[in-house]
């Protein structure tokens, strides 16, 4: 085997040299921020469980720290008909549909940047058929055959068959960083996505929560209004046999009147309710059938996962979008900074040209071309320049938004901790209000039947009553929605589930 030592100057090293600092990429390498350091969500140690208030909604409710949230956490609710409406919107809702059509937006656009990364080729063919004048010919020195300046040249056929290939060297990293920054956006689209399928699944089980409360407090509503009917009717008959004044019945009137203007704004929100959850599911408000939901239908999670505060920042997918933003953001210096510098394009052609189509492809017709060129930018009045300041402006914007995502997300989850703990006492407050209200409308009633009230004692304990049964399905319904806030604000297990790769796929740096 013979060696062949090339000079030091010869242009296969001065290409290996461009090569080399091909590899090379300006701006800054992104590294997510570290997850902070915090031993707890909350400023005072988790209890080990809530209260256990009584009653539907009164289970003792056990928070399990380092538990993992499983991926449909919503069947956590034992709910039958809760679980259809969510496949239903998976399949149905237009905002998720729009966010699945972003995300392959963003990949394909990630796939077709990379593209950047190779030559370009392209072939072409033509023929044409031309007539220039003697005096074109004379100037260019192309032919004799015109004789003299003026004559013209008979037409004559032109064929021409090529391929060229163009490639610009990326010295600086301009098109990686670009590459990089597609895929950060495709990143972020992705989470977006997450974002979009946790908002939608926690806004079912809320809606479907409120639904069931309305419900409660109509039926409660309805109840009253059954008592005071029945004791307005009592009066009345007292009135015609001369027992009791006029005004009693008067005053009755008035207390039943007050409770029914109380049902037609709750019938209202429970309509309104019902059209939200046919929007979510993706259908118009006539077309939706579905039954009311019943609080006794729904199932109170009694063991609650509580992860690790340091795994909060990987769970969360509005703290995944911003990391992708931040990622954006820092590429977008280096593109920045790579379009300030020379720009080196290696170019070449090669094919064949004849008059005749039949002498086409011989070695009398070969062409061939090879390019080289740099660009330089000179002056651009400041453009550049203010470009790649704006760049670095954008990445301290991206870091500080991060930071304030992951403070709010660590306040969501405490703040749902916290609320889940006095949901609790609230319960049991409101159980033993409700239980001592019907306990004293009892005796009042009992004691005006003796004489020993005046009625307007029994009116006033019919409207602490009626308050207190409200109440009470209120604090109820909002241990439901509190719970489903906690699994909302710890990230919604969205990592658990089958169809979804943590890993960044070699294509285009996101999830698949």
């Amino acid at each position: 085997m013979r060696l062949i030592l090339l000079p030091a100057r010869s242009p296969v090293f001065a290409l290996a040299g461009l090569l080399g600092l091909a590899s090379c990429a300006v701006g800054p390498n992104f590294h997510r921020p570290a997850a902070p350091q915090a031993a707890s969500y909350t400023p005072t140690p988790l209890p080990a469980h809530t209260v256990a208030p009584g009653g539907m909604a009164g289970s003792a409710q056990y928070f399990d720290p380092g538990q993992a949230i499983p991926a449909d956490w919503w069947t956590l609710f034992h709910s039958p008909q809760l679980n259809s409406l969510i496949a239903a919107a998976f399949a149905h809702n237009p905002t998720l549909a729009a966010a699945q059509d972003a995300l392959l937006q963003a990949r394909d656009t990630a796939r077709a940047g990379q593209g950047a990364y190779l030559p370009s080729l392209s072939g072409s063919f033509t023929g044409e058929r031309e007539r220039i004048s003697g005096a074109s010919a004379a100037q260019t020195g192309s032919s004799t055959a015109a004789g003299r300046a003026g004559a013209s040249i008979s037409p004559f056929d032109l064929y021409n068959a090529s391929v060229s290939v163009s490639y610009t060297l990326d010295l600086f990293g301009g098109v990686r960083r670009q590459v990089e920054s597609l895929q950060a956006q495709a990143e972020y689209q992705r989470f977006l996505l997450e974002a979009s399928y946790l908002s939608l699944t926690t806004n079912l089980v809320t809606a479907a929560v409120t639904e069931a409360s309305l419900n409660a407090q109509i039926d409660a509503t309805n109840q009253i209004i059954k008592i005071e009917t029945g004791q307005l009717d009592i009066l009345k008959k007292q009135v015609a046999l001369g027992g009791v004044a006029q005004a009693s019945v008067l005053s009755q009137q008035a207390t039943l009147a007050s409770a029914m203007a109380t049902l037609p704004p709750l019938q209202s929100q429970l309509a309104q309710e019902r059209n939200q959850i046919a929007a979510y599911v993706g259908a118009l408000p006539a077309d939706f059938h579905e039954a009311d939901f019943k609080l006794a239908d729904l199932h109170l999670p009694e063991h609650l996962p509580v992860s690790l505060p340091s795994a909060l920042v990987e769970q969360r997918p509005d703290i995944q979008e911003y990391s992708a933003l931040l990622h954006q953001a820092s590429a977008n210096v280096g593109v920045a900074t790579a379009n300030m510098l020379p720009q080196v394009t290696l170019s070449a052609s090669y094919g064949q040209d004849a008059l005749q189509i039949g002498k086409l492809f011989t070695p009398q017709s070969l062409i061939w071309s090879l390019v080289a060129g740099i660009t330089q930018p000179i002056f651009e009045g400041g453009t550049l320049t203010f470009k790649r300041r704006a760049a670095i402006a954008a990445l301290h914007q991206a870091g500080a938004q991060y930071q304030e995502t992951v403070i709010t997300a660590f306040q969501n989850v405490s703040d749902t901790l916290e609320a889940l703990q006095y949901d609790a006492l609230t319960v049991q407050a409101e159980q033993q209000a409700a239980a001592a209200a019907a306990s004293s409308l009892h005796v009042a009633e009992a004691q005006y039947r003796l004489g020993g009230v005046p009625y307007t004692q029994v009116l006033s304990d019919q409207q602490t009553y009626q308050t207190a049964l409200v109440n009470e399905a209120k604090a109820e319904a909002t241990r439901y929605t509190d719970t489903a806030a906690l699994f909302q604000a710890l990230g919604g297990g969205w990592w658990q589930r089958d169809d979804v790769s943590q890993q960044v796929t070699h294509c285009c740096g996101i999830l698949p």
